[in-house]
């Protein structure tokens, strides 16, 4: 296998540390409200190099760290503009993020540590950093020393003055250099915080992963994946706290960062109309397999317009894959086709990928067990032509349905097309089959 390695800016022999215990991290969200579609395309793109690496060496032979960011200004800020406490808003927006996780076929990690769980350990490493020169408190808060770190800003490729001009770093008094950043910060009665020896606080966002990682992974590990704007300021950080706290050369061997998302032609934003949720796509009727598709069908490190029109032309041709499953007795998962395999070994490349599925229609088995390493075709084919539908919703499908049966067979015409009309409208598409059988499916 060979991935892009932004550390180095090449594409790279993937060789892992220990190919029995092959470790990735990637970050995660911060849990203030529902997650953005664009925070899902890393989610999505390391679900799936996660299951090429389980293929690759093993299920069990992979360890996987996914973290959710639970201590943060935005969290805080949510709470009291919506009169609620952090907790709640925390839990009610992991629950959401895992709903839409689940819907998008994206697996569990083997770890999802909360930041709120690792606080000892953050504080620890604070601790060693400040021991080891790396670090200063100052005023109820630490900071780490950019200028003590010499390999500062390897990751992104900036100097310090152009990563001062371009990071929004707040300028106080307290600091030696507006770009040291802070790993500990007071915190006021109403707000959260924790006991340390530079008073009560919580930590900076940087050391929360660094501490994370660590505990899951180790002090070093395979791979650290995330979206492409956290190069800088957060990874870049990641790495100068790690290598300085743990005394490495490195934190994470390779560097994996997906391209950014758009929306119809232009960046999302909620001020031009065009900032949606995975949840307001789902409410919409667009199915998760259809999204999750739609996230794949460019390469992971180059933009991806994402739009309404994408989700549809990825409908169609997943109605055509299921399709070919139906017609053949949705056959159990045959052989993955090695040019799959081949074609993600080679920098994740999933449109090739993609493309070979198309080739494999005459050989339905195979087609459901290679469509597995890119979490599509997950489903039987009923269920997918039937979308999600409740218990009561399918009742009432089929009450409606038998209605038209019975009409038909008094050949009360009228009835009958009045029934179907209802249910077209309702969204739901009727074939009759013969012997009198009728089968439905969504429109």
């Amino acid at each position: 296998m060979k991935f892009y390695n932004t550390l180095t800016r090449k594409v790279e022999d993937f060789v892992p540390e220990d190919p029995s215990r092959v470790r990735m991290y990637v970050c995660g969200p911060t849990v203030y409200d529902y997650a953005h579609i664009g925070n899902f395309r890393p989610m999505v793109v390391f679900d799936s190099l996660n299951r090429l690496l389980r293929h690759k060496y093993g299920q069990d032979a992979v360890v996987y760290a996914r973290n959710i960011t639970d201590i943060d200004d935005k969290i805080i800020n949510q709470a009291i503009a919506t009169e609620t406490t952090i907790d709640v808003i925390t839990d009610r927006t992991i629950a959401a993020f895992h709903d839409d996780l689940d819907a998008l076929n994206v697996a569990a990690p083997d770890h999802e540590p909360r930041c709120t769980e690792y606080v000892e350990p953050m504080v620890a490493m604070i601790e060693e950093l400040i021991e080891g020169g790396f670090a200063y408190a100052a005023e109820g808060h630490a900071l780490f020393d950019i200028h003590s770190y010499e390999k500062y800003g390897k990751l992104s490729k900036r100097s310090l003055d152009d990563m001062r001009a371009g990071a929004r770093v707040e300028v106080a008094p307290y600091k030696r250099d507006p770009g040291d950043f802070v790993l500990w910060k007071p915190s006021t009665d109403e707000q959260p915080g924790w006991p340390s020896p530079w008073g009560r606080g919580r930590p900076g966002w940087h050391i929360e992963c660094s501490a994370m990682s660590k505990s899951c992974l180790g002090e070093t590990f395979d791979i650290h994946g995330g979206g492409l704007d956290l190069i800088f300021p957060h990874h870049e950080n990641e790495i100068a706290q790690s290598c300085c706290a743990n005394g490495t050369e490195v934190m994470a061997r390779h560097w994996m960062h997906n391209g950014y998302l758009t929306v119809e032609g232009e960046k999302m934003s909620k001020s031009l109309g065009n900032f949606f949720t995975v949840k307001q796509l789902r409410d919409e009727g667009w199915g998760g397999e259809v999204i999750r598709f739609s996230l794949l069908s460019a390469h992971y490190r180059q933009p991806l317009d994402f739009s309404r029109d994408k989700m549809r032309e990825m409908k169609a041709q997943l109605d055509r894959w299921y399709g070919f499953l139906k017609e053949s007795g949705d056959p159990e998962a045959g052989e993955v086709d090695e040019r799959v395999i081949a074609a993600l070994s080679d920098d994740l490349n999933t449109p090739q990928a993609i493309a070979i599925l198309h080739e494999l229609t005459d050989r339905p088995a195979d087609l459901k067990a290679s469509a597995t390493m890119l979490g599509l075709l997950q489903q039987d084919s009923e269920s997918w032509f039937k979308g999600e539908v409740s218990d009561d919703e399918n009742a009432e499908i089929e009450a409606l349905i038998e209605k038209r049966k019975q009409a038909k067979a008094d050949k009360d015409f009228a009835t009958a097309d009045q029934v179907r009309d209802q249910l077209t409208s309702m969204g739901i598409v009727l074939e009759d089959k013969s012997g009198g059988v009728t089968e439905w499916k969504r429109g």
